[in-house]
Order: C-alpha cells, then structure tokens, then sequence
C-alpha cells in the first residue's frame, strides 16, 4: 500500500514538474487533468523500471524517472491532441 501511495505522490509532483518543463499550446490544462497525466507517467516509470529490472517488486519510481515517465505521457498527449484524436478539454 506505500508504494501505491509513492507512486501517485512522485507522479503529483513529476505532472507539475513536466507540465514547467515542456509548456505549449496543446498542454493538458487544469490542475486535476496534468496530476492524473503525472501519476500515469510514474506508473508507466514503475512499470518499465521493474520489467527490466532497475526496480524491485515492491520499489515505486523516483522523481527523476518518473517526471521522464511524465514528460513521455504528456508527449503522448500532445501528438494525439494535434492529430485530433483526442479533443483537448481546456480548449474553448
């Protein structure tokens, strides 16, 4: 249960920080949207991390890891918003 909880604390903060790092106009807007895309990043961060074996079984992502995870989701979402597979919720 405290490696779920890391997990989506690193991802909180590893979504702010991504969201600092790589600003443009199709960035998720709104706070809950850019915490979500953050936590999916430490999750994916884990995931890799753990199958190849840089992570044990019951070790979470660090920051670093984890706001690259971030910085690969946000990616994802920028290219599907701009090839309009996905509609950006912020925009009007």
């Amino acid at each position: 249960m405290s490696g779920l909880l890391w997990i989506i604390i690193v991802g909180f903060v590893a979504g702010i920080i991504a969201r600092l790092i790589s600003p443009g106009p199709n960035n998720p807007s709104g706070f809950i949207l850019t915490t979500v895309l953050g936590i999916v990043g430490a999750f994916l961060a884990t995931l890799i991390g753990q199958a190849v074996g840089h992570y044990g079984p019951n070790q979470g992502a660090g920051f670093v890891t984890a706001t690259i995870g971030a910085l690969v989701v946000l990616f994802i979402w920028n290219r599907l918003v701009a090839r309009r597979v996905i509609s950006d919720p912020g925009s009007k």
